[in-house]
């Protein structure tokens, strides 16, 4: 009976190791948050740094090949308010790596000053640029998902890290950026800090022991219906500036995990048990 005791201590110890939670180390969070483009700076900064690739944008707004932003302000005329932009235009049009979906009606960018549409979507009162002068926004949600590809083409990708800045975030708890693995498994879900009334806010998060798959940014709890209309007239209104993230790769094949590896040696470990245990019990017939 001893053998069978082994066995069922060995497989109760494979259960518990394929049980056991995998740990990963915490992510790299930049955050701040301010009345004024200077006050966040050093934070993206800091940002762009853990990233790498420099300061000067190359084609499609590539740093070094390490790094990609985009800042709106290329999007042209055709393509702002009041008409919307193309949820693959950062994949297409100008390849970044990137598709926008939305439960809504679609995505706009803010109209330049001289034109016949009132700028800042006609809220110049609430919103304020950190790179003049353009903002993006989802129309009708305020809900955007980012998903990544290799840039301008079809092949799906991950990230390492993901930032943006936010304008006008005035109450706590309803901006948010949650982050998703390259099977859409939640990661992290990180809220961005208030700035008060046109202040901006900056959040970045960066891995270092996984990837990102897709992003969900939630901004404020209100949504704009079109240039100076807004979904009601009582909820927080957010929209977004800069968006920052690590250049879109094809993720590797993870490594085994640690339990995996332990489940596979308990495993055998339990069939040679059982195996001399069996010969034991021949010869003793």
């Amino acid at each position: 009976m001893r053998h069978q005791s082994v066995i069922a201590s060995v497989f109760a110890a494979l259960g518990a190791s394929l049980l056991a939670p995998l740990a990963l180390a915490a992510p790299l969070v930049f955050e701040s948050a301010g009345a004024n483009p200077a006050a966040i700076a050093p934070t993206r900064d800091a940002f762009r740094s853990a990233i790498g690739g420099g300061t000067v944008a190359g084609p499609a707004g590539s740093f070094g090949g390490l790094r990609r932003e985009i800042n709106w302000d290329g999007v042209p005329d055709g393509f702002s308010d009041p008409s919307p932009l193309p949820a693959n235009f950062f994949n297409v049009n100008s390849p970044r790596g990137v598709v926008f979906t939305t439960p809504g009606s679609g995505f706009m960018v803010s109209a330049n000053a001289g034109g016949v549409t009132p700028v800042l979507f006609g809220f110049a009162s609430d919103f304020q640029t950190f790179s003049p002068q353009r903002l993006f926004t989802a129309v009708n949600s305020n809900i955007t998902d980012v998903s990544f590809f290799l840039p301008g083409t079809a092949t799906e990708a991950t990230t390492g890290a993901f930032g943006l800045i936010f304008t006008d975030v005035e109450v706590a708890g309803e901006t948010k950026v949650q982050f998703f693995d390259a099977n859409d498994n939640l990661i992290f879900t990180r809220d961005a800090l208030v700035a008060g009334n046109q202040g901006m806010s900056f959040l970045g998060v960066a891995f270092d022991d996984t990837v990102i798959g897709r992003v969900r940014i939630t901004s404020g709890a209100n949504t704009i219906v079109s240039n100076g209309v807004l979904g009601n007239p009582i909820d927080d209104i957010v929209v977004m500036d800069d968006f920052l993230y690590a250049e879109p790769s094809i993720a590797a094949v993870p490594e085994p995990q640690t339990y995996a590896l332990m489940g596979i040696g308990l495993m055998a470990l339990a069939l040679v048990v059982r195996r001399r245990a069996l010969q034991a019990s021949t010869t003793r017939l």
